[in-house]
């Protein structure tokens, strides 16, 4: 009874210091991003009116002022006494303390370049924007200060570090794609119109220089983030994660999209030429862009995510191969729907043959996408089949369709019932029906096959005794790199892993062998693998 009341003094405490620190990091973010706003509306007044503040505003001058002389030294006054405290280890790693950083770094960089990029964009027109200038000008420098303090030697945050880099590294990569596609798509236009967009009477160069400079904006902000923060080198689940969403997610979008709306443009210039040609091939020089654009970012990042022999290479090649699988069972639900839109309606020939150009185009580039990511003729290696990543993949894959086609189900029947109860209201059953019953046969295959395999795996499983899981998840301390480790406790047991890194890098560090030999015997629902220090092993099985 002694022992639980002592102890309650520091649990308190220790929850007393949690909300302080929210508190008081949520209202330094406030005040400097008051601040901010402030001096940046009075330099922009300043570099706009030529030195006359208050021309036709004052109200808005007030609130330059008020936020700028108010929220300037509240922020400083506040911000000293948190650096103050930084000697302290625990106050050092705080997840509040790295929290608030990549939270304000992240800010003050979208800020702060979006700003001057849209300045220098609007110099392509011949336009000059003081107050977007002066407010990117305030907000670098509030990012040149918090980047000091996230690197700072003794007071740098020890929690969370990898956070603001990647953020950092995905948004110059979005800025800068998205220029390198208007810059392209605009040059390409003009190859293929002889006139290019013209926007307001405006050239078509103009368009291109201004994709240009976002494009090099976002390309220096990634360059930054990616090299100079070595956020490339960077393994941390956040990054992890981050890499896999650009290497399979936006790169291939970028690039099913763009190969796709340029075969399906193609496909309209040669069988169904109702509409103007320009008018057809408007979407074409975009398609053309994103599809190169897209295709180069594939290459690089897939590149770096498929030389990962863990987790992160077949989390790249399963999600790949999920959104190969959606543009082709999209290809093949939208083709069953234009056939049925050509039977039940002869009058609407010309909108399904539309809708049917529209499926082979997302047909033909998910199909052989899904089929060189996931390879269903080749065998499965032992150590993918009773992965965590593919046992995921597979059931949500199947209970995602499986439930799109209940609801399907559904709306069909509700078609019936409502055109047999009020077949006066015009129109098929057909008609009704057609688009649910597209979508229908899609994901009816994708789910009967993937439950298919799904069965098969997990009869190989059982079948296979050395690779039957024997623990259901394993919680892995370490202070050494986990990669090696996780892959030998999934070798050996066949269980999920959690990665918790201890305080301090290990200089020496048990190996995998022995790390998977130590799991020896060992069987439970949840598992404690503690390695160091030095090369000890603990392995702990926990209660349920």
């Amino acid at each position: 009874m002694t022992a639980a009341v002592q102890g309650t003094p520091g649990i308190a405490g220790g929850a007393g210091r949690s909300v302080r620190r929210l508190i008081v990091f949520v209202l330094l973010f406030a005040t400097v991003t008051i601040a901010a706003i402030g001096l940046g509306g009075l330099v922009g007044r300043v570099l706009d009116a030529g030195g006359e503040l208050a021309v036709g505003d004052t109200a808005g001058l007030a609130q330059a002022l008020a936020f700028t002389l108010i929220g300037g030294p509240l922020a400083l006054v506040l911000w000293w006494f948190l650096w103050r405290g930084f000697t302290d280890p625990t106050e050092r790693s705080s997840v509040a303390w790295g929290l608030y950083l990549a939270a304000m770094s992240t800010v003050s960089l979208i800020t702060f370049s979006t700003s001057l990029l849209s300045t220098a964009s609007a110099g392509v027109d011949g336009r000059w924007e003081p107050r977007a200038f002066a407010s990117g000008l305030v907000w670098a420098l509030v990012w040149l200060w918090h980047q000091w303090m996230r690197h700072h030697p003794t007071k740098g945050p020890t929690q969370l570090v990898d956070l603001a880099p990647v953020i950092g590294y995905l948004f110059g990569l979005i800025l800068g794609v998205g220029g390198a596609v208007t810059a392209i798509g605009s040059v390409l236009d003009a190859a293929i119109t002889g006139t290019g967009s013209a926007i307001a009477g405006s050239p078509w160069w103009q368009t291109t220089l201004q994709g240009v400079v976002w494009m090099a904006g976002g390309g220096a902000i990634w360059w930054w983030h990616w090299f100079r923060e070595r956020t490339r080198l960077r393994r941390s689940g956040f990054a992890a994660v981050a890499l896999v969403i650009v290497a399979a997610l936006g790169a291939v979008i970028l690039t099913l999209g763009g190969l796709g709306t340029t075969i399906f443009v193609l496909l309209e210039l040669a069988v169904d030429r109702r509409d103007p040609v320009l008018s057809i091939v408007a979407p074409l020089a975009p398609a053309i862009a994103s599809a190169a654009v897209g295709s180069l970012l594939w290459v690089y990042y897939r590149g770096i995510a498929t030389r990962d022999a863990g987790q992160i290479g077949l989390a790249t090649r399963l999600v790949t191969s999920g959104v190969g699988l959606a543009a082709a069972a999209s290809g093949i639900g939208i083709i069953v729907n234009s056939l049925l839109a050509a039977i039940g309606s002869p009058l609407a020939e010309s909108s399904a043959r539309t809708l049917l150009l529209a499926g082979i185009s997302s047909l033909a580039v998910g199909a052989p996408l899904w089929w060189v990511a996931w390879r269903p003729t080749a065998p499965v290696p032992a150590d993918t089949i009773g992965s965590t990543g593919r046992r995921v993949y597979l059931i949500a894959v199947f209970g995602l369709s499986a439930v799109v086609a209940l609801i399907t189900l559904l709306v069909i029947g509700y078609r019936i019932f409502e055109f047999t109860l009020d077949g006066a209201s015009g129109g098929s059953l057909l008609e009704r029906v057609r688009a649910p019953l597209g979508l229908l046969s899609a994901t009816a295959l994708v789910a009967a096959y993937h439950f298919a395999v799904w069965r098969r795996d997990a009869a190989r499983i059982a079948a296979t005794p050395g690779r039957r899981p024997t623990i259901g998840r394993v919680v892995l301390v370490t202070g050494a790199d986990p990669d090696p480790l996780v892959r030998a406790v999934q070798e050996a047991s066949g269980a999920a892993v959690s990665v918790w890194r201890r305080a301090g890098a290990a200089t020496i560090a048990p190996s995998a062998d022995q790390v998977a030999t130590a799991l020896d015997g060992v069987s439970g629902a949840r598992v404690l693998i503690v390695t160091g220090p030095g090369d000890l092993i603990e392995v702990i099985p926990l209660a349920d």
